[in-house]
């Protein structure tokens, strides 16, 4: 008996794309195809129209759309809220675009394999996949947006970041010498000098630094990982595990620093549109979590490490295999 035929490609050799790079959909050309990790799925090699040659990339199947009217306008849409959100005018990429709406960082953990294990097209298939196809139109704009802006310079640190653990395979030393946990504590004290104690203003703050403080907990092994750091992430977990009473790491917010929380920043536009939040209160957020970031930024050279990690090769075997 055969074996069965395997099912060709959606996509093929030379055919005119789009693709995603962060929340932005480019022209590209498809150079070669591959089967995806264990056989599933596809991979494709990249050339976005434009850009130089060191850009072209190996990307998931998620990534890669069809170059018709409908998503043609999409990639109108996402480059007309990019130049209105330099301009000042309005906010970063619609939700819809990816798995983090309001940033153009997110979606390339989505494309690093956020969730560990691959995803297949015959089954669920990717949220980003998921919500293009099957998410009302009413639905989405009627959501809440925080459409957070980042500060140039956090954006800029952003995809060094992408940069390094994705295209160098370097990691973030851990533990930080810079915590989370200390980060926000610092902000606190910073902010609580522009505060009347007791007032609602201070109230918001606490609330909302308590608030990021879980939102990061449980969003690091989920959303914030690139696949290279998963196996950094599951030793660390080790350790967390088996921490006793006097270790000063014992979570994510005692030992990840303000590359992760950046991550989570820009993440936080569709986390919050999940939510059950009136406006009014989205605005406020949006206040809070830009003078966070407006403040972050302005000590970045403080807080952010200066140089990544090259681990050995047995990690990076470990990890490549995971």
């Amino acid at each position: 008996m055969a074996p069965p035929k395997q099912a060709q490609p959606p996509f093929s050799k030379d055919e005119r794309v789009l693709c995603f790079h962060m929340e932005m959909l480019y022209e590209a050309k498809i150079l070669d195809i591959q089967p995806g990790e264990n056989g599933q799925g596809w991979q494709y090699k990249i050339h976005y129209k434009g850009w130089k040659s060191s850009w072209d990339d190996w990307v998931p199947q998620d990534r890669v759309r069809k170059f018709t009217d409908e998503n043609k306008e999409l990639a109108a849409q996402l480059m007309s809220q990019y130049k209105n959100l330099q301009s000042g005018k309005a906010g970063k990429q619609p939700k819809k675009a990816g798995r983090a709406g309001g940033s153009d960082f997110s979606s390339t953990r989505g494309s690093e394999e956020r969730n560990p294990g691959n995803t297949t097209q015959a089954s669920r298939g990717p949220r980003r996949q998921r919500d293009y196809d099957l998410e009302h139109e009413d639905a989405f704009h009627s959501r809440p947006s925080i459409k957070l802006v980042m500060p140039d310079h956090l954006k800029a640190l952003l995809v060094d970041d992408w940069e390094n653990v994705t295209k160098n395979q370097q990691l973030v030393p851990l533990p930080h010498r810079h915590p989370v946990n200390d980060i926000l504590d610092d902000y606190l004290a910073y902010e609580r000098q522009n505060r009347q104690e007791g007032s609602s203003s201070m109230d918001i703050l606490e609330e909302v630094v308590a608030g990021i403080r879980e939102y990061f907990d449980k969003c690091l092994g989920r959303i914030l990982l690139y696949r290279f750091e998963r196996t950094q992430y599951h030793e660390l977990h080790d350790l967390w595990d088996s921490a006793n009473s006097e270790s000063k790491h014992k979570g994510p917010c005692d030992t990840y620093g303000p590359e992760h929380l950046c991550r989570l920043l820009v993440t936080l536009p569709e986390l919050i549109a999940q939510t059950n939040m009136d406006q009014q209160s989205v605005s406020r957020l949006r206040e809070e979590l830009t003078k966070l970031a407006t403040w972050l930024g302005k000590h970045a050279t403080k807080y952010f490490v200066n140089e990544y990690e090259t681990p050995g090769q047995e990690y990076i075997d470990k990890a490549r295999s995971a």
